[in-house]
């Protein structure tokens, strides 16, 4: 027996052992007690190292490997990320590759058709990363569109467009993003993707919950395909790799995200469902011991960053990955992109809505992590940026659900935490860090807020501005005027805008304002909805608070 057929037999007796284990002791219980799920999950499996050194011959592809579309991610000024992954059965476990690395041809170039390159090369699809594919070129040059594509055998993928950062010198005089977050593929399609590829924009920033552990059903869920079934195993919660990999084939195989990706670039950070909801650094949803809890959490990880344009540093091991990371676009905006997920204390109260209290407002308490929070405050005092922007996860502003003094305010969001908001508070002050900005998803509504120096004084300092975009699907339709609407604009004096609908925040920066447009769209249950502006803010450089532009 060869070394690599030994290698398979042994694969498929390990696959038997985790399904039979599932099968008998339940999803969840199985991974405290099979030393093979923590190995398949925790396992580094580097490309080059053992039975997958073998190259396949590209050119026996018979099928279409790029159906998950391409993508660009995290710019810089002479390079951003490119990104595709090998697929010609996407619904299926092994997306229809074998066990062997492929190679995979790259182009860049400065025109659609390719008539002049930028740059070019050979890549290898490792199945230990589920044949995905990161290129990071150098050589190019600033705050410019770029073309690409890739090749695998007699395979040509779309055609994708990017665009690399202005140099840390540049005086920029303007610049436009999107925000998007919460697609959840069970709740409607993505219709808002769709209007996202056709708008002139720089990057787009996902703030989270980009993939659902949930269940999807043969119709799509709210979706309701009548045209076509879903494979069963989708019509469960994702726990091991395997699932979590199938998942982002299900996602990625939607024509309107490919559209947004191909269109522009992404940088990208995840929230809870890339895992499970509502975890808390190694504490789960259900409280589940943390090294089995763990074991879930490396799979996921490893899963977000084989689907995503991330570069080699974000690249996990294991259950830890460093997510949180910085970008410069010339001397406008300095981006410090957070991770509110892996390193943060528990909620307080047992999660969901609460009054403040001693538990609460420990001061102890971390949203972010010591470590990213002296990182984030070291990084606004050597900012040399107009704008100070800060793309994250969860609802920075106060939120009161209610106008009476007994109101409460969600566990986990930064109510839940004012103590590590209070010390961000302080620390961009202190480092001059006047024109802050902060995006937001996570809550499947459009806010607009004035950041208080003091929440509990509605006549406090503005400290910054919030602008909080709501869902691409999840949520389903939703509502312009959600039932809590009255009470909370009453509750929250600062909050300056609220609409339930779908859709994302565009942003356009430049030398004398920061303005957000709320983009809608009518339903996400039916395709094909129309895109309206719903509301457009101002905050001026230098004065921050937010006008009707």
């Amino acid at each position: 027996m060869t070394h690599h057929a030994a290698h398979e037999q042994a694969t498929a007796a390990r696959d038997q052992e985790i399904r039979a284990a599932a099968a008998h002791l339940g999803r969840r219980r199985f991974l405290t007690v099979t030393g093979a799920a923590a190995a398949l999950a925790f396992a580094t499996n580097l490309p080059g190292t053992g039975a997958y050194a073998a190259e396949a011959d590209a050119r026996k592809i018979s099928e279409n490997p790029f159906t998950l579309g391409v993508a660009s991610g995290d710019p810089l000024p002479g390079s951003v990320v490119l990104w595709t992954r090998l697929a010609p059965r996407p619904y299926e476990p092994g997306n229809g590759m074998p066990d062997a690395r492929v190679p995979v041809r790259w182009e860049v170039a400065y025109d659609e058709k390719f008539r002049r390159l930028a740059g070019q090369g050979r890549a290898d699809a490792h199945p230990e990363f589920n044949h995905s594919v990161h290129i990071e070129p150098t050589g190019l040059a600033p705050d410019r569109v770029y073309y690409y594509r890739f090749r695998a055998g007699d395979w040509t993928s779309p055609v994708g467009r990017t665009r690399t950062a202005p140099a840390r010198a540049t005086r920029l005089s303007e610049l436009k993003l999107a925000a998007v977050s919460c697609q959840a593929y069970h709740d409607g399609y993505y219709t808002a993707y769709r209007h996202l590829a056709q708008e002139d924009l720089d990057i787009v920033f996902h703030l989270g919950d980009y993939l659902y552990e949930y269940p999807v059903t043969a119709a799509g869920g709210a979706r309701n395909y009548t045209d076509r079934t879903l494979p069963d195993l989708f019509n469960r919660e994702t726990v091991t790799l395997e699932d979590y990999r199938l998942r982002y084939a299900l996602y990625k195989s939607d024509p309107d995200l490919q559209a947004a990706h191909a269109a522009h670039p992404f940088i990208v950070t995840w929230d809870d469902h890339e895992v499970e909801n509502n975890y808390a650094s190694d504490i789960s949803e259900d409280n589940l011991p943390p090294a089995e809890f763990l074991i879930r959490r490396a799979a996921a990880y490893r899963a977000y960053w084989e689907n995503q344009p991330l570069r080699a540093p974000q690249r996990p091991n294991g259950p830890d990955a460093q997510l949180y990371r910085r970008v410069h676009y010339g001397q406008l905006a300095q981006f410090d992109i957070l991770d509110t997920r892996q390193y943060r204390s528990d909620q307080a109260y047992g999660d969901g809505w609460h009054a403040p209290g001693p538990e609460s407002q420990d001061p102890a308490r971390t949203l972010t992590g010591a470590t990213q929070e002296r990182w984030l405050i070291d990084g606004w005092r050597e900012s040399s940026a107009l704008w100070n922007v800060l793309p994250q996860q969860v609802t920075f502003s106060e939120r009161r659900n209610a106008t009476t003094a007994d109101y409460k305010v969600s566990m986990d969001g930064w109510d839940g935490y004012p103590a590590s908001r209070e010390r961000l508070l302080a620390g961009a002050e202190a480092a001059g860090a006047d024109n802050l900005v902060v995006l937001t998803g996570d809550v499947h509504v459009h806010y607009a807020f004035d950041i208080k120096r003091d929440f509990a004084d509605p006549g406090s300092r503005t400290a910054g501005v919030e602008f909080v975009t709501t869902s691409i699907a999840s949520g389903k339709d939703g509502a312009q005027k959600p039932p809590n609407w009255d009470t909370y604009m009453a509750a929250n004096p600062h909050l300056k805008f609220y609409d339930g609908r779908r859709g994302y925040v565009t942003v356009t920066l430049d030398r004398d304002a920061a303005r957000a447009d709320y983009r809608t769209v009518t339903a996400v249950t039916t395709p094909g909805a129309p895109v309206s502006t719903a509301a457009s803010f101002v905050s001026q450089a230098g004065h921050p608070g937010l006008q009707s532009a």
